[in-house]
């Protein structure tokens, strides 16, 4: 926090922050002077002086309140700037570490939890940096100098009273909103639950239409919100017992001193200005104190806040660039695996001593069951995790020796599961590679056999894809996914079962395409249909782990092994679906 209040090379807001103090001391030292002002009017009214004296002194006595007014909205104004470049770099900070965190942590975590995480903790950042320097430190110096006062013009022992009142009442409220807090993190938990079942259940709202389960997610979320409402319900009470407490100690300490100072008004040693005087400093102090309640629980459930998102920000970073790390130069896309093995879990391993090369411009496909690991080979070649054993090689460079941002830029890849951004048809193709025209872009749409759709939209390359791109199916999804990579112009493709959500004829269409595409490009292949393999250069087939069967379609058949089960399996599932649509039951 302090180096968010005291910015490093940040000259202009540090003045900000020296400015903003400034303006609180003399704030402070015009209200702490408008009582002293009343004091005068009223000893003035009550002495019988001339007209003009009290008016002199009420003018002064509303000039500075509206002072004390000015310089707090002045202090606001200086310091916005302070508490926003706070805001945004503290959230800049989390977003870009969380795109830094590996894909194990994203494969773990919850949207909409983490969501609120954030969102409250750079909320909390703002509230602490003004309730520190415009709240609790104010109220200190007030405090310091109405004591100094008390002491300097009446007697030792209005001083004491009033510390002793305002002890009594700052020990009774940090007991209290101890408990309070604990309540506060129950109903912050509660919260987390609530979204995370609520963002859940929109997400996949097909899925719930498909089973018509509004119903059921209704009562889940309703249990969570019920569990947040009893935790609500505690800390309300617990309020309410805060509040009548802090009552009856202000009003303890109020009698004690206005008893002191009516004795000395009629003793003789105080005027009535002077008991005036001494009220409205009570009243002065008590006004911020009586708010302590909710700043101290609200201190506290900020740094619990903050607290949230700092363990984001202690989340390891799995997989790092080495200090020494250089810029991928792959001109070639000559890919080797050796000896590589893997796992997710110790007790598990799942890539076990896989090696296999992709030459410059050459084809290798995976095939195998699923479960094998045939998807991880590809996270290991992009570098979302590191290998147990064995090395990546890309034109003779280790990928643990160079960039992430440089290795993932000479890859590109056409996912099984294809997730678009909630934005147009051209943010998501252009999204391939930045600052490309918009006649690259439709040249690779044109690649990818999707520009006539696009065009034929009402919208066209403006149209939006919707949440995920529910808007579009699955095969329109696949095409957009092929011109991206297309449109990034890699020296490597990568193709995780790119074309399974496609028809077969919409698959026959785009075939063509993609080996146009990856003709001078080395391609990776993970394939679940035979059919779009069969002119690799190589094939590996990948079961528990294990390259347990490799060479080109022909030779694989001749082989007897896994592979030709397979092929023959789709095969006969391929010859069903024909008769099928030519002979239709019924």
């Amino acid at each position: 926090m302090l180096s968010l209040l005291w910015p490093r090379d940040e000259p202009a807001l540090r003045m900000r922050v020296i400015a903003a103090v400034t303006l609180i001391v003399l704030g402070k030292l015009i209200s702490i002077s408008a009582p002293l002002i009343y004091k005068q009017v009223i000893d003035a009214l009550s002495g019988g002086m001339v007209v003009v004296v009290p008016i002199v002194l009420i003018a002064a006595y509303g000039v500075a309140n509206v002072s004390a007014q000015i310089t707090g909205d002045l202090r606001q104004l200086v310091f916005v700037n302070v508490a926003q470049r706070a805001i945004r770099l503290t959230a800049l900070e989390v977003f870009q570490h969380l795109h830094r965190l590996s894909m194990r942590f994203h494969i773990q975590r919850q949207t909409g939890g983490l969501s609120r995480i954030v969102e409250r903790g750079t909320a909390s950042i703002e509230f602490l940096l003004e309730l520190v320097l415009f709240s609790i430190l104010p109220t200190l110096l007030e405090l310091v100098l109405v004591c100094a006062i008390l002491w300097r013009f009446y007697s030792l022992d209005f001083a004491l009273v009033t510390l002793l009142g305002i002890g009594a009442y700052v020990a009774f409220t940090a007991v209290v909103t101890q408990r309070q807090v604990h309540l506060r993190r129950e109903m912050n938990q509660r919260d987390v639950v609530a979204s995370i079942k609520a963002t859940d259940s929109i997400i996949n709202y097909e899925t719930v239409k498909y089973f018509s389960a509004e119903r059921h997610e209704a009562r889940g979320y309703d249990a969570a919100r019920r569990a947040y409402e009893r935790a609500a319900i505690r800390s309300q009470a617990m309020q309410s017992v805060l509040t009548i407490g802090q009552t009856v100690i202000f009003s303890a300490g109020s009698v004690a001193v206005m008893l002191m100072a009516g004795r000395g008004v009629v003793a003789g040693s105080m005027t009535i200005g002077d008991f005036v005087l001494v009220n409205a400093y009570l009243l002065q102090l008590y006004a911020p104190l009586n708010m302590l309640g909710m700043v101290y629980s609200s201190v506290r459930q900020s740094v619990a806040d903050i607290e949230a998102m700092s363990k984001l920000l202690q989340q390891p970073v799995e997989v790092e660039d080495s200090p020494h790390a250089t810029a991928l130069t792959a001109p070639y896309g000559h890919v080797r695996f050796e000896r590589v093995s893997f796992d997710y879990d110790p007790r598990r391993r799942l890539l076990k001593d896989v090696s296999f090369e992709i030459p410059p411009g050459g084809t290798v496909a995976l095939v195998g069951p699923t479960g094998g690991g045939k998807s991880t080979v590809a996270r290991l070649l992009f570098r979302f995790y590191d290998v147990a054993d064995g090395c990546i090689m890309i034109d003779g460079q280790d990928v643990r020796r160079v960039t992430q941002e440089s290795l993932r830029k000479a890859i590109g890849v056409v996912p099984q599961d294809m997730v678009l951004f909630n934005d147009t048809i051209y943010y998501n193709i252009a999204y391939g590679r930045a600052g490309a025209s918009r006649e690259e872009i439709e040249s690779a749409a044109r690649s990818a056999q999707i520009h006539d759709f696009i065009q034929s939209l009402p919208d066209g390359y403006d149209s939006q894809v919707g949440e995920r791109g529910l808007k579009l199916s699955g095969g329109e999804k696949q095409r957009i996914a092929i011109a991206r990579a297309i449109l990034k112009r890699p020296s490597i493709l990568v193709f995780d079962e790119a074309t399974s959500a496609l028809d077969s004829r919409t698959e026959l269409e785009i075939q063509a395409s993609l080996r146009a595409v990856s003709a001078e490009r080395s391609t990776l292949i993970i394939a679940h249909r035979l059919s779009t393999i069969v002119d690799a250069d190589d094939i590996l087939v990948i079961d528990d782990g294990r390259v347990v069967e490799r060479g080109r379609h022909t030779e694989l058949l001749c082989k007897g092994g896994i592979y030709a089960a397979m092929w023959s399996r789709q095969k006969r599932k391929a010859e069903a679906e024909r008769t099928d649509a030519t002979h239709p039951a019924g």
